[in-house]
């Protein structure tokens, strides 16, 4: 060791043979270059980021499987993939997970991280009786269980009731306060007054809402932008919601209102998107010029057929939809499809055949965080193949969210990883099976110990 002073304090610094640095400058002479150099040897001392390579049995790069693949891992991003003999002798370390799939880090796409199950306690009651701190907690607990379960990403499609407590967890997940998925937030959406819940009170008592209600220009104008404002990703609107005569799904916005908001959500560099249930709902923000669809269930050919060309991508949340029937006393596989399932299915193969993008995302929170894996078991349930399951939950929603550094297994982009046992490919259930799940190149499950 050599001592050394910089600045009035003493520093005592490894010896580097070979280099001539200690004995050529005094450092108590030159203080600025004593500084650089110290600079210097600490870098020369410091460990190198070891690259780990991670050899499972097949690898799914988001478009394709691949057997006998492995994958380069240099700090927080994918180094290199490929043939296992063009790159074992590339690594610091290896890891091998034997009978494994190395897939993306899946991404749901319409989840609620501030919601739990409506079986533990009804939507109305947690917007009403819950405190926001109550929430918060709730949802770092939820989005530790998202991560574990294997998915990297998620989009938050409100947070009913609890104002920008989304954007809160958003900030303590990225700050590393507590474990999560990286998170894309619409803050507390967008409806039209008189439309949303909770309902039933008395018109003077004034009771919270699960959205923030706008109308007309100067009103939607306001409202999207505080949203922007305050951390919203992008902003999510209420195309329509069950304000009818008889309770029934009408539609909540003109025409004119929802491209009103897209005008303003695209200035800002961001997508609109909307819950939408009735056709002339849908058709009016696919005509405004929505990214995504919400739910979707009185979509027609028509319909599909504009989505289709647009672009736009439908989110269906079947795992939503089944949840709610169970919750309402439908026992699965012993009692008919009720009516609202058997549409949903029936729809689902339609658009399919019309070429409408689908993409994963199951309304998780109406059902257990963690559970994320049920909508893409219903996907294939519904006529999908496996294979176009997990594109849906990695590389389109990817596209779909603008997420270029993330979705697919490839050179350059974010080591979010999962491993799973078995083959999703075979058995979409498979991505149940979680060996090891990597965020930015940290482990942070691994089963394989």
């Amino acid at each position: 060791m050599t001592e050394c002073t910089i600045g009035g304090a003493a520093y005592f610094l490894p010896s580097v043979r070979g280099l001539g640095i200690l004995t050529s400058y005094p450092l108590t002479e030159a203080p600025m270059r004593s500084t650089l150099i110290l600079t210097m040897l600490l870098v020369l001392v410091s460990p190198a980021v070891a690259q780990t390579l991670l050899v499972p049995d097949r690898v799914f790069d988001g478009e394709e499987m691949h057997e006998d693949w492995a994958v380069l891992v240099d700090g927080e991003v994918i180094a290199a993939v490929g043939p296992v003999s063009d790159l074992v002798d590339q690594a610091d370390e290896q890891m091998n997970l034997p009978g494994a799939t190395l897939l993306p880090g899946m991404i749901e796409g319409h989840g609620h991280l501030l919601l739990h199950p409506y079986d533990e306690t009804n939507w109305n009651d947690q917007v009403l009786k819950e405190s926001r701190a109550e929430r918060a907690i709730r949802a770092a607990v939820h989005a530790e269980a998202t991560l574990m379960a294997g998915f990297t990403t998620l989009r938050d499609l409100g947070s009913e009731g609890a104002a920008y407590a989304d954007v809160g967890v958003k900030a303590a997940i990225e700050k590393g306060v507590i474990q999560g998925p990286r998170l894309l937030v619409a803050g507390p959406a967008i409806v039209a007054t008189g439309s949303y819940g909770p309902k039933g009170f008395h018109p003077e008592v004034g009771q919270p809402l699960g959205a923030h209600a706008a109308d007309g220009v100067d009103d939607l104008i306001r409202e999207t932008r505080t949203q922007i404002g305050n951390g919203a990703d992008f902003i999510k609107v209420y195309a329509d919601y069950r304000w009818g005569p008889n309770g029934e799904a009408m539609p909540s916005f003109t025409l004119e209102e929802l491209t009103l908001m897209r005008e303003i959500t695209a200035s800002s560099g961001r997508p609109l998107v909307a819950h939408a249930a009735t056709e002339e709902g849908m058709r009016r923000a696919i005509m405004a010029g929505v990214e995504t669809i919400e739910h979707g269930d009185g979509a027609t050919e028509q319909i599909f057929g504009m989505m289709a060309a647009r672009g736009v991508v439908w989110y269906p949340t079947l795992a939503a939809v089944e949840a709610i029937m169970g919750y309402n006393g439908w026992r699965k596989g012993i009692d008919p499809d009720p009516a609202r399932i058997a549409n949903k299915k029936t729809i689902f193969r339609q658009a399919m055949e019309i070429g409408v993008k689908i993409g994963m995302g199951g309304d998780v929170g109406v059902y257990d965080h963690g559970d994320n894996a049920w909508e893409m078991e219903l996907m294939v349930e519904y006529g999908m193949t496996p294979l176009d399951v997990l594109r849906a939950t990695t590389s389109l929603n990817a596209d779909t969210f603008h997420l270029s550094d993330r979705g697919r297994v490839k050179e350059g982009l974010l080591a979010d990883l999962v491993a799973v046992s078995g083959n999703p490919a075979d058995d979409v259930s498979a991505v149940r099976n979680v060996m090891l799940v990597m965020k930015g190149g940290e482990i942070v499950r691994n089963e394989m110990r």
